[in-house]
């Protein structure tokens, strides 16, 4: 596939140079011919599909009355051979997008601009669809653009070579809470070249381009659209190859100083617009010719609307715009949280969240909502742990009280629990997109009940849940969890009321791999072989959005307001802490080059030297300095750790090596909050306590092949396993050493 687009993408280039020649002739023509063109019908104005003016963008047009429709197609005209240039030619500087996955399954040729003005993405690639078909999939922009609130077409006019002019408003929803929300106002232009491609182009209409003027809202902030658009072209035996191109101006000088990377990013464009158009057409090809499984008796298209409408109702929360009914509510003092309510009726009656969302006893919905700025936490780790470890951040009794509003009979507002309520949770799978990048799954929630006050908490609870841009090859993008309650017959127009986590990078990394394993222990690493880090590897940042929403009724209303702001204020706690957890910090490392670990190394060496008769790093190490044996140590291929040897308290990790630590997807500062019987699956426990007496008595023994956990509830696997008591000087013992041969993850 990937020589078929290169050798297409070399034949426009070709034509689009042989029209750019055609335009510079007829601009001549048309600059000494008297100006009657434009009196005369939209017929008389378009030459051919091949015969398009190329004009500057910045360019004044005293002479051109843009308020009527000839006016309007001569800015169409000018849109299309911007964007022609751009689509497939050097108009932009492009530069071809790393972390794009190579490979048959490649979803195509991605390119981000460099040293432009504004931000531009362009994918090509190639889909099973007919051009007609596919243009109408991406023209309808909010089913395939995450944060698209709104499209309104304004007007219509038909143009006489069976073109379409469409001036169009376009809003597009804030990411986070802490800058205004963008909109668009643009000319859109659909028409047909003569070799019968199809192109849809558009650009907006500012005081330069003349047009106009398009509607203002003060809850969104203009931005500028630069010529964009899609070229579909027809394939001979069926399908279509696509050139799509996204170039904006997001008026960066209105955003905070910390957000501005996000705006000035064109990964970020590129994932969440650019390459989110291309695999939904894909997603559509593919189930459009039965090439996608579907389960639970429901087709791609329902639990697609799921995915979006979980999506819309999250974005939805996090922005709260006024005419949807949303007001601030009074604080209590602390600016950290943003409590919103909305008890407008119509916010309930579309089909986001269905006519009958709330029960006879609810009056409205509730939203507490914050940003946070996080350092040096890789992303995808973060949403994984919030998804998989729930239980370590979530209120069960909190849960139940969501989803209580499904019910009749709601219960008590809760109070918030610092240690929360003892559940467990069962992810089942409902469906996923062609690269995984995304999955829309059905959460059980299982509580038990320890009190007879807690026996109202015990039933089983479900949540519809959407994780997405998970993707370890993916670069720029944003990553996202976002779960609402249902019941249990899970209705196609069930009801849902979304919450959830968005985690954006601020900063972006040069290659994909640095999203989980280039933060992980480096900083141990460098120390070890002298390296020093880069200022922009040691202070990459995130901001991570929250948003919970609750209902409540008018005698409730100051109590879940409470709640939700305790509520929420405890949930950033648990992510602070899991985010140190999951954080290299520099200056924090210091342990393996302390006099401690060069004994502690030491020790490890010698005492399995003394109890197998061999040498643990295969060779003699008596004469090796303390510097050398660390070095060993920390490199060794196999997993190595330590773990504390007591009697009265269950055993928890002290140290580990690289190998170790990845295995484990921790840190060292971390690791000493990991337990061993945590790790161990029950037939490495019970292989352990079996040869325990024989470890303590011969010193060491070996265990079987096996799996175990990581902090990140991924189970590795690893072929053998030799566990040796360790001595101190004195031949005390100090604790136990674990090696794990050939581990990988399973």
């Amino acid at each position: 596939m990937n020589k078929l687009l290169m050798e297409e993408n070399d034949r426009l280039q070709k034509q689009v140079s042989h029209l750019v020649y055609e335009n510079g002739f007829m601009k001549h023509r048309i600059n000494t011919t008297s100006g009657t063109t434009t009196e005369n019908g939209c017929d008389s104005v378009v030459v051919s599909g091949q015969q398009r003016q190329q004009q500057n963008p910045t360019h004044q047009h005293p002479q051109r009355d843009a308020n009527n429709p000839a006016g309007l197609l001569s800015i169409a005209e000018e849109t299309l051979a911007e964007f022609l240039c751009k689509a497939t030619g050097t108009a932009v500087d492009w530069v071809q997008m790393i972390g794009m996955k190579p490979g048959p399954d490649s979803i195509g040729i991605v390119a981000v601009s460099r040293n432009c003005s504004g931000i531009a993405a362009r994918a090509c690639g190639l889909v099973s669809l007919e051009p007609m078909k596919v243009a109408e999939i991406l023209k309808d922009r909010p089913s395939w653009f995450r944060d698209c609130r709104s499209v309104e077409t304004l007007s219509v006019i038909p143009t006489g070579n069976g073109g379409t002019i469409e001036l169009i408003n376009t809003q597009i929803y804030a990411p986070t809470t802490l800058a205004a929300a963008r909109d668009f106002w643009t000319l859109r232009y659909s028409t047909s070249l003569e070799d019968g491609s199809y192109v849809v182009c558009e650009k907006s209409l500012t005081a330069a381009t003349g047009g106009p003027n398009g509607p203002l809202s003060s809850s969104f902030a203009r931005a500028k659209m630069l010529s964009s658009g899609f070229l579909i072209r027809p394939c001979d035996g069926g399908g279509s190859i696509i050139h799509i191109v996204d170039h904006v101006d997001l008026d960066v000088s209105s955003v905070p100083e910390v957000l501005r990377p996000l705006y000035e990013s064109s990964k970020i464009l590129a994932q969440k617009m650019t390459v989110a158009a291309l695999r939904h057409v894909r997603q559509i090809a593919q189930e459009t010719s039965g090439e996608v499984q579907f389960s639970g008796g429901r087709q791609p298209a329902v639990l697609r609307t799921f995915s979006q409408r979980l999506c819309r109702g999250f974005n939805d929360a996090v922005n709260g715009f006024a005419d949807d009914g949303w007001s601030p509510m009074s604080s209590d003092g602390g600016e950290d949280i943003t409590i919103m309510i909305n008890s407008s009726s119509s916010k309930f009656a579309g089909s986001q969240y269905g006519n009958s969302f709330l029960p006879s006893f609810g009056s409205g919905v509730l939203c507490a909502k914050a940003s946070m700025l996080l350092q040096n936490v890789p992303p995808l780790v973060l949403i994984r742990f919030l998804r998989e470890h729930r239980a370590e951040w979530a209120d069960y009794g909190v849960d139940a009280y969501c989803a209580a509003s499904l019910r009749a009979t709601p219960f008590a507002v809760p109070c918030v629990r610092t240690g929360g309520f003892p559940s467990n949770q069962v992810i089942l799978p409902l469906a996923q997109t062609l690269e995984h990048e995304e999955f829309l799954e059905v959460v059980r929630l299982g509580g038990h009940a320890y009190s007879p006050e807690d026996m109202g908490l015990s039933r089983d609870m479900y949540l519809l849940q959407l994780c997405s841009g998970v993707d370890e090859n993916v670069v720029g993008g944003c990553a996202q969890l976002v779960f609402a309650p249902i019941d249990e017959s899970f209705a196609d127009d069930a009801p849902l009321l979304p919450s959830g986590f968005r985690v954006i990078p601020l900063d972006q990394k040069s290659t994909p791999s640095d999203h989980l394993s280039v933060n992980r222990t480096r900083d141990l690493a460098s120390s070890l072989d002298g390296s020093t880090k880069t200022d922009a590897e040691t202070n990459s940042r995130l901001v991570l959005t929250i948003a919970f929403q609750f209902t409540f009724d008018n005698h409730s209303r100051d109590n879940v307001a409470t709640m939700a702001r305790q509520y929420v204020r405890n949930v950033v706690g648990s992510i602070q802490r899991v985010a140190l957890a999951i954080t290299p910090r520099p200056g924090s490392m210091q342990f393996p080059t302390s006099p401690e670990a060069l004994t502690l190394a030491r020790w490890i060496s010698r005492s399995y030297s003394i109890h197998t008769g061999a040498n643990l790093f295969g060779a003699d190490t008596q004469s090796c300095d303390g510097d050398t044996l660390l070095k060993q140590l920390w490199n060794h291929s196999d997993a190595i750790l330590c773990c504390s040897l007591k009697t009265n308290a269950s055993p928890v990790f002290t140290f580990a090596n690289q190998a170790g630590l990845d295995m484990l997807e921790t840190t060292l500062v971390a690791l000493q909050d990991i337990m061993l019987d945590k790790t161990l699956d029950d037939s490495g426990r019970k292989a352990l306590c079996s040869e325990f007496a024989k470890i303590m008595q011969q010193g060491y023994a070996n265990l079987p092949a096996g799996i175990c956990v990581s902090s990140m509830g991924r189970p590795v696997s690893y072929e053998q396993a030799t566990v040796w008591k360790v001595l101190d000087d004195n031949e005390s013992n100090h604790c136990l050493a674990f090696i794990l041969v050939n581990w990988s993850f399973v």
